[in-house]
Order: C-alpha cells, then structure tokens, then sequence
C-alpha cells in the first residue's frame, strides 16, 4: 500500500474569486498629508501680514508725508516682479507654472487686460490713504462682495439673482450708516475707494473667467508671476508722466530705503502667505479670518493713528459684517454652525459649570461697558488735560 504524503501540503485559495487587501486602498490614497504647522498659525500668520501691509502704506503714505502712491504701488509690483522671477528660477515653488498653456497672444488678450484693472485698484486703493482713516477704508471694503455680485451679472457670468441681492442690501445698509457715522468724511478720498472697488471687482470677475477653464487653474502666487510684470510697466509709465517729475531723492531718503523695502517684502509675503492659508483651511476659515483682520484693522487704526470711530460708525460696520457673514455662508451653513455651537457649548456647561458662568458674566459686563461707554457724554478738555499732562510726565513724554 503506498504511503500518502500529508505534510507540506496546503489548502490553495481559489484565485477566482476576489482577494480583499489588507488596507483601504480608497482611505489610504485620500488620507491628508500632516501639515507642518496648525492651521491656527497660517491664519495668524496671514492676518498679521494683511494688517501690518495696510497700516504699514497708511503710515508711508500720511504720517511720513511719502505723498507718491502710485510710485508706492510700482515698487511693490517691481519687487514682486523680482522675488517671483527668482523662486522659478532657483526654487520649485513656482513649477504648477509649468501646467499653464501660456503664450504671447493669450497673455495680450487675457493677462493685459486684468492687470489693467489689477493696476487701476491698486493706484485707488493707495491714494485713498491720502484723504480718509484706515477705519473708514475697512468699513468701504466691506462692500466689496457686493461690487464682485453685480460685476458677474454685468458681465454676464452668472444670471441676476434678486434674493442674493436681497441677502447683501445688509451689507449696502451696513455701509451706508457707517458713512453718514463717519467724523472726518473726505469726498475725493471716498471716491477713490469706490473706484478701487469697482476696479477690484471687475477684475475678480474677469479672474473667475479665466479660472474657469482647467487648463488655467493658477494659485495667488503664480497669478502674481504673471499679472506683476505688466502691472509693473503700466503703473511705472503712469507714475513717470504724474509723480516722478515732482519727486526729489531727499523724499526716498526722508522715508527710508530700507523702509521701503521692508514694506515691499511685507507686501510680497503676504501673497505667499494667501497660498499657505488656502490650502490649510476650510471657506468658514477665511471667511471668518477677513472678517476678524478688519475688525482688529479698524480698533488698530483707532489706537495708532487716533482714527475717531462714532457710535453710528460702529453701529453700521457690526450690521455689514453681520450681512457679509450671512452672505458668504449662507442660512443653512450658518444654522448648522450656530447648532453645533450650542451642543458644544451646553456640553462645556456641564462639565465645567462654574466657569461658564464666570465667561457669561464677564461678556455682559464687557458688552456693558462699550454701549455705555459709546453713549456717555464726552467730558470737557479742561478735565482731560490734568490727567494726561500727569500721564505723560509720568512716561518721559515731556523729556522726549
């Protein structure tokens, strides 16, 4: 009788049927990489920058009587110019360029004329400096969604829509009671920035058409690549026939060259800060971020430039930034967010009871104190002069 052979032998898996792997194939391609830093710090990082852009050329502009802001806004597009040039040459920062199917004729027919515009805000923004507070400014550009939505409609990108337009009256309402709010109201100065906003928008629009083709899917820092060298040429051509004629070396040399070039750098930075930022955070992110960068703009422009900000001003910008929200997020999002804000919060009352009420009572009493503070009388100078004389005795200022 011959001997079987049992051992070695093994069951063999039958190879018509299907083999489940290990690892989630779908989860293990789709799974994130960590960023290097948290998301807390892009969002700080970009609205230091952002802040630190605007009441930087403020100060060049006014407080340094540098009164030249369309050769203010070359220098920033000449050395972005510079610094964009030299990362795709030395870097691969700049490489998604590379996907971009440009040539001669579309950067004439597409590229040109959105630098146009990109220019023409850019001149508006900065002579607006001249003539109104930083505050001011910031309540104007809350405007802005409202410009970009009738710019995509005349322009025939997307079709009117009345309930969106009802949806940003608030914001329209918001501006215009902080308009008649405003104590030191320059005309000219607030016609530029309408007319900055206008350009702004338009060009935004014009952007959103580009963008919208796939093969032309560009990041803020390529688009500066391409849309600072003819910015650059146009605003340099316009500043040689109006500001260059009546400049002299002593106005560069009584701002500082390297002033200059810190505030060029600042400017730079930022735009390589607004890659970082969107590719780190979600839309409620930014939204919020803009919406938190203008409130601490207007309270810094307040402290550091002693901007005066009326009641009615208050008033007004609390209900344009209420509807710019409400806007950019929509009912339902902002439903979905005040709910689970309230379940967060609920659950943070049992666990720690005591506490919450301390923060309950803390915000009344804060709140308080602002509406009581912005509706009490202002006291006479002669009982605000002893105390700051003393004040500043105290801290040297007579001394300096």
């Amino acid at each position: 009788m011959e001997k079987e052979r049992t051992s070695g032998e093994i069951e063999r898996p039958d190879t018509s049927a299907p083999i489940l792997p290990v690892v989630n194939p779908a989860l293990e391609k789709t799974e994130p990489p960590s960023a290097a830093f948290h998301p807390a710090v892009y969002i700080a990082t970009w609205i230091t920058l952002s802040s630190s852009v605007i009441l930087f050329n403020k100060w060049i502009l006014d407080t340094a009587k540098f009164h030249y802001p369309i050769f203010l806004t070359t220098w920033h597009l000449f050395f972005a110019t510079l610094m964009t040039q030299m990362l795709a040459r030395f870097t691969g920062v700049l490489d998604s360029r590379k996907k971009v199917p440009m040539t001669g004729k579309i950067y004439l027919r597409a590229i040109v004329p959105i630098g146009v515009f990109f220019s023409l805000s850019l001149i508006c923004g900065n002579l607006t400096y001249l003539y109104l507070s930083v505050a001011f400014i910031q309540m104007l550009k809350a405007t802005t969604p409202v410009a970009v939505l009738l710019a995509t409609w005349g322009l025939g990108v997307a079709p009117p829509n009345m309930r969106t337009l009802f949806n940003v009256s608030f914001i329209v309402l918001g501006v215009v009671i902080a308009s008649f709010g405003e104590i030191k109201f320059v005309l000219i100065g607030f016609l530029f920035q309408l007319g900055g906003i206008v350009f702004e928008a338009i060009r935004l629009v014009m952007v959103q058409r580009l963008l919208s083709s796939a093969e032309f899917k560009m990041d803020p820092l390529v688009s500066l690549y391409y849309f600072a060298p003819a910015c650059t040429i146009m605003n340099g051509l316009v500043a040689l026939l109006v500001e260059v004629p009546r400049m002299e070396m002593a106005d560069l040399a009584r701002v500082g060259y390297f002033v200059l070039l810190a505030n060029a750098l600042i400017a730079f930075l930022l735009n390589v800060s607004v890659v970082f930022l969107i590719g780190r955070t979600s839309s409620l992110v930014l939204t919020l971020s803009g919406v938190l960068k203008d409130i601490l703009l207007v309270g810094a422009s307040m402290l550091i430039f002693r901007d005066p900000v009326s009641p009615l001003q208050g008033f007004g910008y609390t209900i344009a930034l209420g509807g710019l929200i409400y806007y950019k997020l929509g009912s339902d999002k902002l439903k979905e967010y005040f709910a689970n804000g309230g379940r967060a919060w609920a659950d943070y009352g049992v666990r720690h009871p005591a506490l919450r009420k301390v923060i309950v009572f803390g915000v009344v009493i804060v709140v308080l104190f602002v509406v009581l503070g912005g509706l009490a009388p202002r006291l006479p100078d002669a009982y605000t002069e002893y105390p700051k004389s003393k004040l500043g005795a105290l801290l040297g200022e007579k001394g300096a």
